[in-house]
């Protein structure tokens, strides 16, 4: 299971697992190539009249500071996604610790 902050460094580029197996390796590594394509269009969608294609640099095909900047920018719209937007108020679904309240 991968929690908000792994998913989190994965679009980042900054996931430390390095996989169990080859097949792990492989499938990150296609994900990883993925990225770079989605990031790469993103990249070339923009204008190079304000700068933002500098400020961005590719980072050999990487575009970490964009990946970085679209995750901030993007991070509250993916939690509601990934919770159905759900309230706080009486829907459970977050569920509560088994420490009682305690510390």
């Amino acid at each position: 299971a991968r929690s908000f902050a792994d998913i989190g460094d994965i679009i980042r580029g900054k996931d430390l697992f390095r996989g169990y197996n080859e097949k792990d390796q492989e499938e990150k590594k296609q994900l990883q190539d993925s990225l770079k394509n989605i990031f790469g269009k993103i990249y070339e969608g923009l204008t190079t009249t304000n700068g933002a294609q500098t400020y961005y640099d590719e980072n050999g095909g990487n575009f970490f500071k964009l990946r970085e900047d679209w995750w901030n920018a993007n991070r509250q719209e993916i939690w509601k996604a990934l919770t159905c937007d759900a309230p706080n108020g009486d829907v459970h679904y977050f569920r509560k610790t088994c420490s009682k309240g305690e510390t």
